[in-house]
């Protein structure tokens, strides 16, 4: 099994501070050294994934090997976020884990029909919040294979 913690980017979509800081942290705790990059809004998102605007430079904006993302956002919402990226011939690869609060069944329905491939409920305690990450970090990073952009 090749170990690939380390080589893929991680995009974070979450409007939260306290939530990215918290992630970060965790992401400290469970031992992950990918690069974490931040989109603040749906927008922000769509224009870093599809290389718009100041994210056109795939080399300061490189492609995640997963997203992390947050269904209440400001602007476009994280279901919209989703049916974008599952849409998209170059992006549906990428494996989306939604990372939110909602445990509501529509909500969590309505991300695996649009394509999700995993649906975390955010813990409201912080070491509740750790336990996850470091759960979420063997998997997507120990267990699994993610795909990769073909050059």
């Amino acid at each position: 099994m090749e170990k690939i913690s380390g080589n893929q980017v991680v995009l974070l979509v979450e409007d939260n501070h306290e939530d990215f800081e918290s992630t970060k942290r965790a992401f400290r705790k469970a031992g992950l050294v990918n690069n974490l990059y931040r989109c603040e809004t749906g927008d922000d998102a769509l224009r870093y994934l599809f290389r718009r605007g100041e994210y056109s430079d795939p080399k300061t904006s490189p492609r995640p090997g997963i997203i992390l993302l947050d269904l209440n956002l400001p602007g476009v919402g994280g279901h919209e976020v989703l049916r974008e990226i599952k849409a998209d011939a170059n992006l549906k690869t990428i494996p989306v884990v939604i990372l939110t609060t909602s445990k509501d069944g529509r909500d969590i329905q309505g991300c695996y029909d649009a394509g999700a491939n995993s649906y975390m409920q955010k813990p409201v305690d912080l070491a509740g919040f750790f336990e996850a990450i470091a759960r979420l970090k063997d998997y997507w990073f120990e267990v699994n294979i993610l795909p990769r952009e073909e050059e």
